[in-house]
């Protein structure tokens, strides 16, 4: 499996990467990156990611459509109750790939919600609070609503992971999370 120490390294790889956003946007590796901070009673997550727009319009119907965009991510969960130990603190990384899709205004600007659907790789397997998954592999689902403007992009989320029962226990992790993206 992967260590908390090798994701580190590619997180960091990843922060380098946005802040060289000028020559990867012109390059059309991606045109939008985001910081996103996520909370559930049992533990603490922040994730960095970068987005690649479909610049697709399906279903246009009085000014709003169906679109979408690639999301790949780097998070850090900080546990509370590693083991089910109370108090027992584990870092945890997770790297992931979602295809989202948005229903939004034709300009792209103001409300949209949105939807997806993607896959992850834990560094090691969950076990926090009497929750445990049984694969390092992970399903990760969300649904969200927010606010763009013409650079930035503010939204909130609800994610669930969970490995779609493939093996037991998958007990699933549930999340809060806000996110503030920036577009090139």
């Amino acid at each position: 499996m992967f260590t908390v120490k090798k994701f580190a390294s590619l997180a960091a790889a990843c922060a380098a990467a946005l802040f060289a956003q000028g020559a990867c946007a012109a390059d059309g590796l991606f045109d939008s990156a985001s910081l996103e901070f996520g909370s559930n009673p049992q533990q603490r997550m922040v994730r960095v990611a970068v987005q690649n727009d479909w610049d697709q319009r399906w279903f246009a119907h009085k000014g709003y459509h169906l679109s979408g965009y690639w999301e790949t991510n780097v998070a850090l969960w900080r546990l509370s109750a590693y083991q089910n130990v109370p108090g027992r603190k584990k870092n945890l990384a997770v790297i992931g790939f979602t295809p989202v899709f948005r229903i939004q205004s034709d300009s792209k600007l103001g409300l949209y919600g949105e939807l997806g659907v993607g896959v992850n790789l834990f560094s090691k397997l969950y076990k926090n609070e009497d929750k445990e998954l049984a694969t390092a592999f992970q399903f990760g689902d969300h649904v969200g609503v927010g606010y763009t403007t013409a650079k930035w992009d503010f939204g909130l989320k609800f994610q669930h992971y969970s490995n779609a029962s493939i093996k037991r226990p998958n007990a699933g992790a549930n999340w809060l999370i806000a996110k503030a993206a920036y577009r090139f």
